[in-house]
């Protein structure tokens, strides 16, 4: 049997394989975890769940409907936390929310149907981090959060579409 015979063999065998269902099934992924420690907090590697528990939809990876782009900032006792890329992104699922980073420059992308919706309590169920009125991680002495400069009431509910610039500071 020649060589070029043997891998046109071997190529269709794999594409049989592949297609009848023995190709390595996604794990199931594991609960969402928010996390109440100091940073580093990287980005949740099954974020599926994370979007689940943030109560986002799941949107394909090349989803760019409604596309908006703003910058958070986070400190903690006035030290810059960097912000991963990837939350809100499920790569071995490709799937993201809509909210999500693609690198660790403090934009955050919004798009698809709830661009406009998503909210900055959303993004931290996203990322896992514990964020609520007093907490931030571990630092649980306050929690300021900037939009455009205006103090903000209620940072769990700030919808993230209406600023362009959000700064999160905890205080220990």
């Amino acid at each position: 049997m020649s060589r070029h015979r043997f891998m046109i063999i071997f190529v269709l065998a794999a594409l049989l394989l592949g297609s009848a269902g023995c190709a390595p099934a996604q794990p199931p992924p594991a609960k969402a975890e928010m996390r109440s420690t100091p940073p580093p907090w990287d980005a949740p590697r099954h974020a599926v769940a994370n979007i689940d528990a943030a109560g986002l939809e799941h949107q394909p990876l090349d989803m760019i409907d409604n596309q908006r782009l703003l910058q958070l900032e986070v400190t903690i006792d006035g030290v810059p936390v960097t912000i991963p890329a990837f939350v809100g992104v499920d790569r071995l699922r490709a799937l993201q929310g809509s909210a999500h980073t693609h690198d660790e420059s403090g934009q955050v992308w919004l798009e698809g149907t709830e661009a406009n919706t998503v909210t900055l309590g959303q993004f931290f169920t996203l990322w896992g981090v514990r964020f609520d009125a007093e907490c931030l991680g571990a630092a649980c002495g306050g929690v300021t959060v900037t939009a455009d400069g205006a103090p903000v009431a209620d940072p769990i509910g700030l919808v993230m579409a209406s600023s362009s610039e959000i700064r999160v500071a905890g205080t220990s």
